[in-house]
Parts: C-alpha cells; structure tokens; sequence
C-alpha cells in the first residue's frame, strides 16, 4: 500500500513523501510496520521530525443529528533530524504499536465497513504538512473471532459494523471512539429482539465485551445490556457456542416473547439481507448483510474530526 504526494506549503519543487505500509493486517495490539520515503525537491531541506498518526472514520450524534469525520486515535514520531538533499532520497523505517482497541476491519478477509487510515506529518523549518494516508486492515484477535465465529454457529448474521464518537460508561475504553458490530438475531429470537450490538474493548490482559440488545417493541423495558471480561488465555480451552449462547438468553430474557416462539422469526432476518443486495459468506455462518463499500469517498474533502 503506497501514497505518494507533493508537499503543498512546500511549494513547487519541494520534496515528494511516500509512505509504504507492509502488506496484510494487523492485530490489535500488534506491530505496523513499514517506512517513509523522502525523495528531495529543487533545494535542500532539514527535517525536523517524521510524523505518522493513526485515523478513523467516525460517526457523531449531535441535536442537528449526525455527522461524520476522522478522528486520530494514536500518534508515533519515527524519525527527524536530517537534511534531505537536493535530489537526495531517504527512507525512514517504522514499527509502531498499534492500541488495543483499534477496531477489527475484517473477518476471515471480509471487509466489515471500517475504514482506517495512516496519515503522514512531516515538519520542516517549524512548519507542519500532513500528507495524504493509506489504508490499514486489522483482523480480529482470538477471541473477538471466537465470539463472532461463535454467534454465526448460533444462526445469527452479520448486520453492519461502525464507530461511534463517545465513551461506553463504567467501561475501561482508553480510545476516544468505541465499535458496534450489529448482530441480527437467530430465528429462535427474532420474537424478542430486534438486534445486538457487539463491542469488544480489549487491552493487555484480555477483552472486555460488552452486549447490548435491541428488544422488541412493547415490552416497556429498556435496551439490555450486558458486559464480560475474557482473559487472552482462556480462548482455546472455552465452549463459545455454550458461552455466548447463555450470554444471549441473559439478554432475551428481559423480553417477553410476541406470538408464537419463532413465529415469523426467520422473516427479519431475510429481509436484512435481502434489502442490502449483498451477502457476503463469512466462516463460522456469519452471513454480511449490509456492508457498505464506501472507502473510495471516505477520505474525499474531509476534516478531522
């Protein structure tokens, strides 16, 4: 993955920076790596420092309604004081840690709908350029896998994925933003619920997953919602069908059933998928129902956010 581009303050003439970004995905947690290429202008320049900062496309609730914009999320100096030549090339190599709770993008190579974003700061003479940015993917950490995998098993699909500006109260959220995955119930529960939404917050220990469901109308109770905390170690020696399964009866249970157990329950379902257009296979029964490919406007005229 490459960007290429001129310097604008710098003017005509000025150094060109490319950034290249080392394929596949990352975890959370882990390592992206890659390096800076600086090719010099018509003069020479000192650098001062080489900047990468990470970005996400992000969803605000506000009284006007909603917005969206990019929104930084971790910042990484990498390197800095040398002169760059006139014509001279330099490259600049990087591995930087990515947080813990940077957002999944895929699984099992699926895209979800999220769009992150490497953006390069270069500051020369005391003035800042930010570049243009690349795109990154992150794949799901054992355990983020595990409950998804393990919510597909159960005959649920996969609704829709995005971040959302705010803090989860009581939650250890250290980003400024958190990930809803949207969850569309099995036929079993699509009398009692219309969706889940699915956030995982993971850190050095392990994940806190926090579950909050989306009841059917007239129940006069609230959206439910639940949280658990799952130790990195304990993924492969764990029943996740059975876990996840109590954890959705927990949730379906402040509801009281509409009709006849499952009556028109596969019906939701369908409809999901088929107003999408798309459905996407996802290993474990996941089945995308709404994934939206909007990465080629996402970063189109934008200000942060």
């Amino acid at each position: 993955m490459v960007f290429k581009r001129l310097l604008g303050s710098l003017g005509v003439g000025g150094p060109t920076v490319e950034t290249v970004l080392e394929d596949g995905a990352v975890l959370p947690g882990g390592t992206l790596r890659g390096e800076v290429r600086l090719a010099g202008g018509s003069a020479s320049y000192d650098i001062d420092r080489v900047t990468l900062e990470l970005v996400a496309r992000v969803e605000a609730e506000h009284e006007e309604g909603e917005s969206e914009g990019l929104v930084g999320f971790a910042r990484y100096e990498v390197g800095g004081g040398f002169r760059l030549g006139e014509e001279d090339s330099y490259r600049v190599p990087f591995e930087v840690t990515v947080p813990w709770e940077t957002p999944v993008t895929e699984l099992h190579g699926e895209a979800l709908g999220i769009t992150l974003g490497v953006r390069t700061e270069l500051e020369i003479a005391g003035a800042r350029d930010k570049g243009d940015f690349d795109t990154f993917a992150v794949r799901p950490l054992a355990v983020q896998e595990a409950v998804l995998e393990a919510f597909g098993q159960l005959g649920f699909g996969f609704g829709s994925a995005d971040l959302e500006l705010g803090h989860i109260n009581g939650s250890g959220q250290q980003l400024p933003f958190y990930q809803e995955i949207e969850i569309i119930p099995a036929p079993g529960y699509a009398d009692r619920l219309n969706e889940i939404e699915v956030t995982f917050l993971a850190h050095a220990g392990g994940t806190e997953i926090v579950l909050e469901a989306d009841g059917r109308g007239g129940t006069g109770v609230d959206d439910a919602l639940n949280r658990h905390t799952v130790g990195h170690d304990e993924v492969a020696h764990t029943d996740w069908n059975t876990v996840v399964g109590g954890w959705v009866e927990q949730l379906a249970g402040r509801y009281a059933a509409r009709g006849r157990h499952g009556s028109g329950a596969g019906t939701g379902a369908a409809v999901a998928v088929g107003a999408a257009g798309l459905a996407v296979g996802v290993a474990g029964g996941m089945v995308a129902a709404e994934v939206v490919d909007e990465v080629g406007d996402f970063f189109e005229g934008d200000e942060e956010g």
